[in-house]
């Protein structure tokens, strides 16, 4: 799979919370309008009813490709990442740090711009991960622009809706030493090009707020 950051990006929308005003909500409906980046193939996005909720459902049949929304985000208003995530299996076996291996149930990209050039990106991968330890980091292997984070691993999770809240800021210091006071991008994917490998994600409540709560999950 080529890096995330040759794709070609558009502006999205976004939905302000009715809660707090500074506070982003990203709807599986407005996922549904973002670009597609094809790396492989065509993961099947979908919006479904799963556990009485409307969600977004990816499912990757050997393919590879990424909604994503360019937008500039002030983390000083809005630091915390927030999702919930589901997924239907993973991939046993795979070496996740080879570019043969590069393939997960389900990630959500966060990138930053370090540049003019579109090559100029520096991203945080949240990645459900099937050999990798939790709590791991290991680079991309196709570029080392694009750092990985295993918030979830292997089976032990698999058919759960897991919560996720994210300091973006802090990952990114620990990561590559930096500390951003935007990001210009996210995106999230659900792909098995590399192995050839079949699973299904679902993700709902998306969004960044100003303070670390954790979503609310279907159950």
């Amino acid at each position: 799979m080529h890096p995330l950051h040759d794709m070609v990006v558009i502006t999205g929308s976004l939905m302000f919370s009715c809660a707090a005003m500074a506070d982003i909500l990203l709807t599986p409906n407005q996922i549904m309008t973002w670009p597609t980046r094809s790396f492989d193939g065509e993961t099947h996005y979908a919006i479904v009813e799963k556990d009485g909720v409307k969600v977004l459902q990816a499912q990757s049949r050997g393919q590879a490709s990424a909604r994503y929304l360019e937008r500039e985000i002030n983390l000083n208003e809005t630091p915390y990442l927030h999702w919930c995530w589901q997924v239907s299996n993973t991939y046993p076996g795979l070496n996740e740090t080879t570019k043969a291996g590069d393939d997960y149930p389900a990630r959500i990209y966060v990138a930053r711009k370090t540049g003019l050039f579109p090559w100029q990106v520096e991203s945080v991968n949240y990645v459900w991960a099937s050999t990798q330890p939790q709590g791991a980091t290991w680079p991309n292997a196709f570029t080392q622009r694009a750092q990985l984070i295993a918030l979830q691993s292997g089976e032990n999770r698999v058919g759960d809706w897991v919560a996720e809240v994210r300091d973006v800021r802090s990952d990114f210091a620990a990561l590559f030493g930096s500390a951003p006071s935007h990001i210009d991008g996210i995106a999230l994917m659900s792909d098995g090009d590399n192995a050839e490998g079949n699973a299904t994600a679902w993700f709902t409540h998306l969004g960044l707020s100003s303070t670390n709560d954790a979503p609310a999950c279907p159950q």
